[in-house]
């Protein structure tokens, strides 16, 4: 059975599988939850590095099924490794980056893939969504591209849920702004 909705009861079970010394159950977890997990790092930025980020995240995670709270949910908590492991493999990327970027050419040639234009309306939101300071990107894409719902971002985002409301009604205001002839939810 793989995809993202299964019951708790069900994953419940798994776990203690997992945890009396199943291993292969753990395989079961990774099925069931690796296309979010790579929705996830794809949609917070680890782009060609997705699964790399996803498959460390899936190692860390076994490895801190010890400290994993008995009861809650494993999919949040799982989802919040993936974007911690975004997050490095971003910011190891931007180090790499700049470091590339001193030795090169000033005449470098822009990947074509990355210069190809999409539909007009999506290309704009995303466009305004980048733009968005960091916390407000990740709390937009949290709840709108990985459809995630308060709670779930609030643990993967590892935020209060006031904040995550807080800065989400924020992140919209600034994205009506930003695309005032444009529909963005209330």
């Amino acid at each position: 059975m793989t995809g993202d909705t299964i019951s708790e009861g069900d994953e419940a079970d798994v776990l203690a599988r997992v945890r009396g010394g199943d291993s292969a159950a753990y395989g079961e977890l990774v099925n069931r939850h690796a296309l979010v997990a790579k929705r996830t790092a794809v949609l917070l930025g680890a782009g060609a590095d997705a699964d790399d980020v996803v498959q460390e995240a899936f190692v860390k995670a076994y490895r801190g099924l010890g400290g994993f709270r008995e009861g809650a949910a494993f999919r949040p908590w799982l989802l919040r490794i993936v974007a911690n492991e975004t997050r490095n493999a971003v910011r190891a990327r931007g180090r790499r980056t700049q470091r590339e970027q001193r030795a090169a050419p000033l005449d470098v040639v822009l990947d074509p893939a990355d210069e190809a234009v999409s539909l007009e309306r999506r290309t704009e939101l995303l466009a305004a969504v980048r733009a968005l300071p960091d916390q407000m990107r990740l709390v937009v894409t949290c709840r709108y591209l990985l459809d995630l719902d308060e709670q779930e971002t609030a643990v993967v985002l590892g935020w209060p849920r006031g904040t995550v409301k807080s800065r989400l009604h924020r992140a919209l205001g600034r994205l009506r702004d930003a695309l005032p002839d444009k529909e963005v939810q209330r």
